[in-house]
């Protein structure tokens, strides 16, 4: 396959690109970058008014699969992902069984290279079971491809074992993910502990809830010296506690969603919207404002989805047992287009470095750059069309978004994974 991409708008600003120009890819990799290139044998898509970037990723969502393939699989969340322009995901291991260990990692890759619309990397357990009580097969789970280590959905309970975690990472040389959740203090918490659960009537979940347990892992990694990734971090505390572990030179790094980004706790009203149920839960517009900060400053390195299908009837209840979590393949892109990069807060080269260049460092894979040689793994965006998030577009098999109704301006139109096309004008290639 041969592709000549004329007259985008390239950014990537691991080699200081930003202008408009034309890429040839060749046999899965980029042949070559420059003006008025012309190739006999490619087929030649015009990308005038368009931007290329390197592909997005994503480096935390759930594709549910194994065992709960009601909700999502691999095949449904990876067209998801192309659809939502991502090139890749690293899907989380709170499955069932647990991605625990090798045989599992194996699963998920085999299911990829079958039926997936983008790569997908895999995030190996920290504990067997998500117990919390004994090691998974940490060191057989890396030999097979595993990227990273979480107990995303619950986190490491007690700080004992989470040093033992980030003393085994350490050792391969792997980032230990943190869903920071000291359980004994959320207890049974739905929504933000305050002003939220007092006007809903519903169990509070307390920032601190969050807080203690992000010091104690930056803690951790201080004694430990092992890479750290706070997961979807929510708080202002957080963010400064987080800024502060990068001051003093600590391996920290962060993350946030598009829902706590662009959401706060008075979005849920007395329609009581289970959408808007989620782990950690949508806190206050001082946090949200926080949180956008440290997004803007670099305080957190990456956006990222913690894309959560559920069914139906796990939402369709009432709120205090409705399911945790809201999906966001489909409408990350679109969101950050729409209210940072068109509002003028953030140019296409931060984009870029929050929703692919970071998420690859993170993980650490290789990384993917717009120029000769790199292989071609590249999104293209329509930044000028205009959209409305409808659950008849999804590709996901989930419609639990808590963003239905709303008009985005700008989305992928092609994504690229290895110079092979999976989305094209929109639509998935089959």
């Amino acid at each position: 396959m041969a592709f000549l991409l004329k007259n985008a708008r390239v950014v990537d600003p691991q080699v200081e690109l930003d202008e408009v120009c034309d890429i040839l890819v060749e046999d899965g990799k980029i042949a070559q970058v420059g003006k008025g290139l012309s190739a006999a044998n490619a087929e030649e898509i015009d990308c005038t008014g368009k931007v290329v970037t390197p592909g997005l990723v994503d480096i935390h969502v759930h594709l549910r699969d194994p065992g709960q393939e009601q909700k999502e699989d691999i095949a449904s969340g990876t067209r998801a992902a192309a659809h939502g322009g991502f090139t890749a995901v690293a899907c989380m291991p709170n499955t069932k069984p647990t991605i625990d260990n090798a045989i599992t990692v194996e699963y998920v890759q085999r299911m990829a290279e079958k039926v997936g619309k983008c790569r997908v990397h895999v995030v190996g357990s920290c504990t067997q079971g998500l117990a919390g009580e004994t090691l998974s097969e940490m060191g057989d789970m890396v030999r097979h491809g595993a990227v990273a280590f979480t107990d995303d959905g619950h986190g490491v309970q007690g700080a004992g074992m989470m040093r033992r975690v980030m003393d085994y990472a350490n050792q391969f040389g792997k980032v230990v993910m943190s869903h920071c959740q000291d359980e004994d203090l959320v207890g049974d918490g739905v929504v933000n502990e305050g002003v939220c659960s007092t006007r809903l009537g519903m169990l509070g979940w307390p920032a601190e809830g969050e807080e203690l347990q992000i010091a104690r892992d930056i803690a951790l990694c201080r004694l430990t010296g092992t890479p750290l990734h706070i997961q979807h971090i929510t708080t202002a505390r957080g963010v400064d506690l987080v800024r502060q572990a990068k001051a003093e030179g600590l391996p920290v790094t962060a993350e946030a969603t598009p829902h706590h980004l662009f959401l706060n706790e008075d979005a849920i009203d007395d329609t009581y919207n289970t959408y808007l149920k989620v782990n950690p839960p949508l806190r206050t517009e001082e946090d949200r404002l926080a949180v956008t900060a440290g997004v803007l400053d670099g305080t957190i390195d990456c956006i990222v989805t913690d894309h959560a299908p559920h069914t139906d009837w796990e939402k369709d209840c009432e709120f205090a047992i409705a399911a945790f979590g809201m999906t966001g393949l489909e409408t990350s892109l679109g969101l950050v287009l729409t209210q940072l990069v068109r509002t003028g807060v953030m140019d296409y080269a931060q984009m870029v470095q929050l929703m692919a260049v970071n998420p690859r460092s993170i993980i650490q894979v290789d990384p993917v750059t717009i120029q000769e040689g790199s292989v071609a793994d590249l999104t293209v965006i329509d930044p000028e069309v205009e959209w409305t998030v409808s659950v008849d577009d999804f590709c996901s098999k989930a419609k639990n978004s808590g963003f239905i109704g709303a008009t985005l301006t700008g989305r992928a139109t092609d994504v690229f994974v290895g110079g092979v096309p999976t989305l094209r004008d929109g639509v998935i290639v089959e």
